[in-house]
């Protein structure tokens, strides 16, 4: 691989293995919030959230981390503008005291933030604006969880930055990516240069993991996985997955590393990979080239479908795990080619219903049905092009899944999102068991 080339899948590394705390949706509120205050130079007496339906989708059942267990759009803006420090970035609520989560409660009271609905044709698109007598800020996120395209202070422009999807806060362009040059860098690139940060992935990752199965989270999938499915590497795959992502959406404050703007794809590309290596007893380095292939793998098939969307990224990201596993075990091109085939052809039509515990359920059966793609295709068993909507090429077909995830769902999303918002007003006013087909 040339230099230039490795470079660039070097640089889309750093910037996708990144560290954040909680759901990240939430989390990029709170980071806009805490970015407001500081223009508007004092803390803010009133907040409006003006928020695409996709990241209300993702903000409305997931507990704010060192929030002291509460939830919501206006517990992510008020706590961000409180106590939030923007320099972190994703983990921008690191430092949150008791007297600020204290103050946040107080300010919820008192409805000092109010939630608008930004009808926007870009998923990941919101404004926070805060306001203090005659003073007042925004900022305006486009695109990925920290890319700021604009920020005002009293109604005048004072930044302007790139709004391109491709390039949106500096980064680069993830066109250069190539299966087969994911694989080429995967099996080249100097290990010096990637074991910082897949070292701190593993920690990361796993030390959630461990949390998440042995703590009090959601419906405890993990435990469950492990007490009632024979005991078995896939299973213990699948547990432990699972159980990072429960307790990250359950409010747990340990930061997970992300992939693609997302948590849960952090952890479904990147634990099972791990937990297989370790039950099989596979060298570190072995472990560290298939990390990086399951990594720039996921991030090449999200480059398709973007941030968000109606379709579940843990189905990307599990692909990407069960190939790298496929990789580690010495595979094939047409091997891997064939796992990715595999999954894809069985469980493209997960949808995006935000995030939730739930997640971790779509987690195992991702995994699930990732492994069941390797194991045929490590037994020469592939399905043949034209098959559903399997392609002649891999690249092809991972093409093609993101562009039904992209466009052909997006009639989908908007019913979603239009279904969870009708729900959650139906839940305000004490009501249950609505017909969805009402108010349409």
């Amino acid at each position: 691989m040339n230099s230039n080339l490795q470079e660039k899948y070097l640089a889309i590394l750093q910037e996708e293995l990144v560290p954040a705390m909680g759901c990240t949706e939430p989390i990029a509120l709170a980071y806009a919030s805490a970015k407001a205050r500081e223009i508007l130079g004092c803390e803010p007496e009133y907040i409006v959230a003006k928020c695409s339906g996709n990241m209300i989708k993702n903000v409305r059942c997931v507990t704010i981390p060192n929030s002291g267990g509460m939830t919501g759009i206006e517990t992510a803006c008020i706590l961000g503008a409180i106590a939030g420090h923007s320099e972190n970035k994703m983990e921008v609520l690191e430092k949150v005291t008791e007297e600020q989560r204290a103050q946040t409660k107080k300010l919820l009271e008192q409805k000092r933030c109010e939630v608008e609905f930004l009808d926007s044709d870009i998923p990941l698109h919101f404004m926070v604006e805060v306001s203090a007598g005659a003073d007042s800020a925004m900022v305006e996120i486009r695109y990925s969880h920290t890319n700021i395209a604009k920020i005002e202070k009293n109604g005048e422009t004072i930044f302007i930055g790139d709004e391109n999807e491709a390039t949106g806060g500096g980064l680069t362009d993830r066109s250069v990516l190539t299966l087969e040059n994911i694989k080429q860098f995967a099996d080249e690139v100097p290990l010096n240069l990637v074991r910082p940060m897949i070292e701190r992935q593993i920690r990361y990752n796993m030390d959630i993991a461990y949390e998440g199965i042995s703590g009090d989270y959601g419906l405890g999938i993990g435990r469950v996985l492990r007490e009632s499915y024979a005991d078995g590497v896939v299973t213990r795959m699948k547990a432990y997955a699972a159980a990072a992502s429960e307790a990250r959406m359950s409010g747990c404050d340990m930061p997970v590393i992300i992939n693609s703007g997302s948590g849960n794809q952090g952890i479904a590309s990147s634990v099972p990979v791990i937990v297989y290596a370790r039950e099989k007893n596979y060298r570190n380095d072995e472990l560290y080239r298939a990390l990086v292939f399951s990594g720039l793998l996921t991030t090449y098939q999200k480059m398709f479908i973007g941030k968000l969307s109606a379709f579940c990224g843990a189905v990307s990201a599990s692909c990407a795990s069960a190939a790298a596993i496929t990789y580690l075990c010495g595979g094939s091109v047409a091997q891997i080619k064939a796992t990715i085939d595999n999954t894809l052809a069985n469980i493209p039509g997960i949808i995006c219903d935000g995030a939730k515990i739930s997640c971790a359920a779509k987690i195992a059966s991702s995994i699930d049905a990732g492994m069941m793609a390797h194991y045929l295709a490590m037994n020469h068993k592939a399905y043949k092009a034209y098959t559903g909507i399997v392609k002649e090429d891999t690249e092809e077909t991972i093409s093609c899944v993101g562009y039904i995830g992209k466009v052909g769902m997006h009639q989908t999303d908007k019913e979603i999102i239009k279904m969870m918002l009708d729900t959650q007003t139906e839940q305000e006013n004490g009501k249950t068991g609505a017909n969805p087909e009402q108010g349409k």
